[in-house]
């Protein structure tokens, strides 16, 4: 029989307001949920979350939690209020690898959540930051039975601890046109590469790869990973100039150069007297500002390859960091091709793993033994092109800046009054 809903004043206020609150999500699955032991574990789950708003003190421990021949995958939740919330005493969450570039189809979405509720809770989140499916909440006994399950079926843990994580991979060339290179054919060589390396935590600390078909880097590969793979090119943009003159007769000039010509961060673009546009392509930074407006007009070059890029990483010791260029462009034609990335990446994870301190990422190691150290550990020559800082961000609005800072210094202004009143 179920218990008694615990009581949850604090929790109900965040249902208040305009927006969905995941509160409402916790108290259907409470409330509605066909099954009694996923009911009591949503009703244990929000009293030791009220508990939790309330003491202001977070109540989850860790501890060892795996499946068999695995060592990470698995973030093992042990409460330690389980005595008064004896149906979320143990909560643990399971890291699950998406398809390449998140494609999934309704049987596979559907024979997941079957698992989920047979065996956990019937949380899910798609997806985790380090790109996993999260599945939240189940028993160590059941942590077994539903890898067993869906390994059965062709699913396999993620990465936790200090290992090689979950690669991602953005849609790619199937859905957008800007694509400039094989997405999914990187990633599939990475993963079968590096499956070991995600299972078994042997690193200092985790590595993430990412790879985005096109700068506009969908996956935020460039400020997310230690080993950023983006696609680019190196010949002039393609410009449809009859499509140009069909855009600026739509929009108006002015529209082109409000929204298109003055945000290139290089001043690389230009409007003609005739409608149509000049590109400066040794002064075009691939920032793709312009090809996302005018997408049936502008369009990547033809000679396409991909930029690495390593170190790049959120705060941690040291603050963020984006990733630094090592190789500037690479072509992917040949199989051989493919395994060139492989065997940097095998270079680059050797190295880190020999020098870098304890739960120390590879950026944040990049910056204390310096660059020319790292290049020359790894044997690539430095590179002109190797950047760890563009000129700046076409992405970043101005425009009602000064609005915006007159609304804060006066709000600062009400509240020194209120409080000196």
């Amino acid at each position: 029989m179920a218990n008694k809903h615990y009581p949850t004043p604090m929790l109900d206020v965040l249902e208040e307001g305009p927006w969905p609150s995941f509160i409402s999500g916790f108290k259907r699955l409470r409330d509605e949920h066909p099954d009694e032991r996923i009911r009591d574990m949503a009703n244990g789950l929000l009293g030791q979350l009220e508990h939790s708003y309330e003491t202001r003190m977070g109540y989850w421990k860790g501890g060892t939690v795996s499946v068999f021949g695995y060592g990470g995958g698995i973030i093992p939740r042990f409460s330690e209020v389980g005595d008064s919330f004896p149906e979320s005493r143990e909560f643990h969450t399971l890291r699950v690898q998406p398809p390449a570039g998140n494609f999934y189809t309704t049987d596979m979405l559907n024979q997941l959540a079957d698992s989920w509720e047979k065996w956990g809770s019937g949380l899910v989140t798609f997806h985790g930051q380090t790109g996993n499916i999260m599945f939240i909440g189940t028993t160590t006994e059941n942590t077994q039975h539903f890898f067993d399950e869906i390994n059965e079926y062709g699913w396999d843990l993620g990465g936790a601890g200090p290992c090689v994580r979950t690669g991602m991979s953005c849609v790619g060339a199937a859905r957008c046109e800007m694509s400039c290179a094989s997405e999914h054919v990187i990633h599939r060589h990475l993963l079968n590469n590096f499956t070991d390396d995600v299972h078994r935590p042997a690193l200092p600390y985790k590595f993430k790869f990412k790879v985005s078909g096109c700068p506009n880097d969908c996956v935020n590969s460039i400020e997310r990973s230690d080993f950023a793979i983006i696609g680019t090119w190196r010949d002039d943009m393609k410009v449809d100039q009859d499509a140009v003159k069909e855009f600026v007769d739509a929009k108006g000039r002015q529209y082109v150069i409000d929204n298109v010509i003055s945000r290139c961060p290089t001043n690389a673009i230009c409007l003609n007297d005739d409608d149509t546009i000049t590109v400066d392509n040794r002064n075009c930074v691939r920032c793709m500002h312009c090809l996302n407006v005018m997408n049936k007009a502008l369009h990547p070059g033809d000679d396409k390859g991909v930029t690495i890029l390593i170190g790049g990483k959120r705060t941690l010791k040291i603050g963020d960091l984006m990733g630094t260029v090592i190789v500037p462009f690479m072509k992917l034609e040949t199989e051989e091709d493919y395994e060139r990335i492989v065997e940097l990446a095998e270079e680059v994870i050797d190295f880190w793993a020999e020098n870098a301190l304890e739960h120390e990422r590879c950026g944040e190691m990049i910056e204390r033994i310096g660059l020319v150290n790292f290049l020359e550990g790894i044997g690539i020559d430095p590179d002109p092109h190797m950047l760890n800082n563009p000129r700046q961000s076409s992405y970043v609005r101005t425009d009602g800046w000064d609005e915006e800072a007159e609304k804060w210094f006066e709000r600062k202004r009400e509240e020194k009054a209120a409080a000196s009143a």
